[in-house]
């Protein structure tokens, strides 16, 4: 089993990571292997609509995404986090996540996804919200907690005194390793569910 991790703070070692450290310990306890990918703090642009990746496989920017794109597809489960900014995620973050998504064309289905927020106060709600739309539009389904995912913290540190939230995610944790067990479990006995051929409908006549 393999989580891959996307921290969209651009602060390597901020309350981001406060959070996403309290998931590793359950993950290696469970025997999870993990990978933490630093994105907030890379020059990411956004995605232009070339529609190149849909002939290349690729995106045509060739920087973090293309390198986080095999690691992703090895992955049972991606977790997303990112600090609160105007209710929203880091803009890097979204960037990413926009060309990552939509360059890379293996199969999402049952791949196990889990978003994490981190807020001085307010704004969590909205910004879980928005990661979360990347899993259900993939075919992934969405692993929850306790609480909604989020820590709260402003300065560095700040985010170890939430006791409850560190504790949400490491029931996050726990939930997650038990859903890749299971659909590891169910792609085994019963396979993937059944797909059908896309059928895309424009609302311009």
């Amino acid at each position: 089993m393999k989580v891959l991790i996307l921290n969209g703070s651009p602060r390597a070692d901020g309350n981001t990571s406060t959070a996403l450290n309290e998931m590793v310990k359950i993950f290696e306890a469970s025997g999870v292997e993990t990978e933490i990918v630093q994105v907030g703090n890379k020059a990411v642009r956004g995605c232009v609509a070339c529609g190149s990746c849909g002939a290349t496989g690729k995106c045509a920017f060739n920087d973090v995404v293309n390198e986080i794109a095999p690691k992703f597809e090895e992955a049972d489960g991606l977790v997303l986090a990112s600090p609160v900014y105007y209710a929203s995620a880091n803009a890097t973050l979204i960037a990413c996540l926009d060309r990552l998504f939509t360059s890379t064309g293996f199969d999402k289905t049952m791949k196990v996804g889990a978003s994490v927020v981190v807020a001085r106060r307010g704004g969590c709600s909205a910004t879980f919200d928005e990661l979360n739309k990347y899993f259900t539009i993939s075919g992934m389904p969405v692993a929850s907690s306790q609480y909604w995912n989020c820590v709260h913290g402003r300065e560095k540190g700040e985010a170890a005194q939430d006791l409850e939230g560190l504790q949400t995610m490491r029931v996050l944790a726990r939930n997650m390793v038990f859903l890749m067990k299971s659909i590891a479990l169910g792609k085994e006995i019963y396979g993937l569910p059944e797909t059908e051929p896309w059928q895309p409908t424009h609302f311009i006549r």
